[in-house]
């Protein structure tokens, strides 16, 4: 289909297939569950064929032998690709003796799910060797907020324990934090001894800045101490939902007076070895009105998520909530300095892989899964990053042009990445606008790859390039040329 008639996913949702194309002796066979940018990507790739009929389908339990299914014993899986023992799912704190299949299940090569579909099929699922699926296992451990910072707590006091206190500072880009109501004393002794400050509170596992507030306050938090006293039979007893309190960044970095956090992308292809890519392009999110810390009750002056600002009444979608991640390097640099920006992207860095070392020995590794997160960065006034949540379903809907097109590029060499075409050696360090930025090990920069270090720079560098320029589609011209001749070589 020429470009001319192409209708872009964030006007339409749903993008016109292209013609059926080949690569190598078969179609790629995908399916996919949203409906937005990555169904567009999908559709629109070379070679790749969208398995009909629906993508929610659900378990087909494996009849052969019914009596040893229910038996309640656990067999290790055998066949290549079987990932070991199997829950039933017909009732907790039972096994199945017998993978179960899924219907369908040898039909496609590439699934694009959502968390909701893999919690509820992953453990009855046989996935054949060649298989793709979005999401691991128990991706929460990194992407709820709680568990998140009880896993870099207990890794930064195993860090300080074998390494030292100076290494533990390595993990100082959190704020303190408690769960409650489970930590509520806890918090409230903390809380006591530095009076006047602001807290924020954040449901532990709901999403798009939903049920956040700030206090000073601590009878504005009574609700999560609720129950604590009364007997664990009490059958009126209401369990307060699971919450996160920190301290608030005070001191956000502002421009044009306005706070503001930056999406970063970070695509993990296994934990074992830990292997991470890092894309180029994101952006920043800005609140739609200037910093004060004279209304902490206004969500549209301290939560930059679209979802919350765009109901502001003021709101202008054209006006620029977002900057993209090189325009902000670019002012920063221009403002501060490039050996400070340097520094400051640098943090972002140790964040990024301080987290996943975290959850490193915790997630369960399959080769079949990848997963690609949203980081939630925010600088303060003397440009520190903090990490503010990480996210295992970050947003593919794009809200213009400019948004659509760098979720396009993003999900796009995504699919490079994963190579499923078998186009690429196996040994390289950038793919479009992805750079490869740990593989058991930090990664160094090529010499030809240095689009933001100082001019006269020699030293080797991380091949990190989080903001610098990312001109992907020449890249990858030049990249599948060179590996097309490397592998006839």
């Amino acid at each position: 289909m020429s470009k001319g008639t192409k209708v872009p996913g964030y006007m339409q949702g749903k993008g016109s297939r292209n013609p059926r194309g080949i690569i190598g002796d078969r179609e790629i066979r995908y399916k996919c569950s949203l409906q937005n940018t990555i169904l567009d990507v999908l559709r629109g790739r070379p070679g790749w064929q969208e398995v009909p009929g629906q993508n929610n389908i659900q378990p087909n339990v494996n009849q052969a032998n019914p009596k040893q299914a229910g038996s309640g014993s656990t067999t290790q899986g055998t066949t290549s690709g079987y990932k070991g023992s199997v829950r039933n799912p017909q009732g907790p704190g039972t096994q199945s003796a017998v993978p179960t299949r899924l219907q369908g299940d040898g039909d496609w090569d590439f699934y694009w799910c959502d968390r909701e579909w893999l919690a509820q099929n992953y453990d009855t699922m046989f996935l054949y060797e060649h298989q793709k699926i979005l999401h691991f296992r128990n991706h929460y451990e990194l992407t709820r907020k709680n568990l998140m910072v009880k896993n870099l707590k207990r890794l930064k006091k195993q860090t300080e324990r074998e390494l030292g206190k100076a290494e533990g500072q390595s993990f100082e880009f959190f704020p303190t934090t408690y769960e409650l109501p489970s930590e509520y004393h806890i918090f409230v002794e903390e809380f006591k001894k530095n009076p006047g400050i602001i807290w924020i509170m954040k449901p532990a596992a709901r999403a798009q800045g939903r049920g956040i507030f700030l206090f000073r306050r601590l009878k504005d938090i009574t609700d999560w101490k609720k129950g604590e006293y009364q007997p664990l039979s009490d059958p009126n007893r209401e369990v307060p939902e699971t919450y996160v309190v920190q301290r608030y960044i005070e001191n956000p970095y502002l421009i044009g007076g306005r706070k503001f956090d930056v999406r970063v992308y970070v695509l993990v292809v296994s934990y074992n070895p830990l292997k991470v890519w890092l894309y180029r392009s994101g952006f920043a999110r800005f609140s739609n009105t200037r910093f004060s810390l004279d209304s902490i009750e206004d969500t549209y002056v301290h939560l930059t998520n679209v979802a919350i600002q765009k109901n502001a009444p003021d709101y202008d979608p054209d006006k620029g909530c977002k900057w993209s991640t090189q325009q902000l390097r670019k002012y920063l640099s221009a403002k501060h300095g490039v050996e400070a920006v340097k520094k400051a992207f640098k943090g972002i860095d140790n964040i990024i892989i301080k987290s996943l070392q975290s959850v490193q020995k915790i997630i369960i590794n399959d080769k079949h899964c990848f997963e690609m997160y949203g980081y939630d960065v925010l600088f303060d006034s003397d440009l520190k990053p903090w990490l503010i949540e990480i996210n295992a379903s970050p947003s593919l809907t794009a809200s213009g042009k400019e948004d659509y097109d760098l979720k396009f590029g993003l999900l796009n060499d995504l699919l490079n990445v994963l190579d499923l075409e078998n186009r690429l050696t196996g040994k390289e360090k950038r793919v479009g606008g992805w750079d490869l930025l740990w593989e058991d090990g930090p990664i160094l920069a090529d010499d030809g790859n240095m689009e933001c270090a100082p001019n006269g720079t020699t030293a080797s560098i991380p091949n990190s390039f989080l903001g610098c320029h990312n001109e992907r589609k020449r890249q990858l011209r030049e990249l599948y040329t060179a590996a097309q001749s490397i592998k006839k070589s």
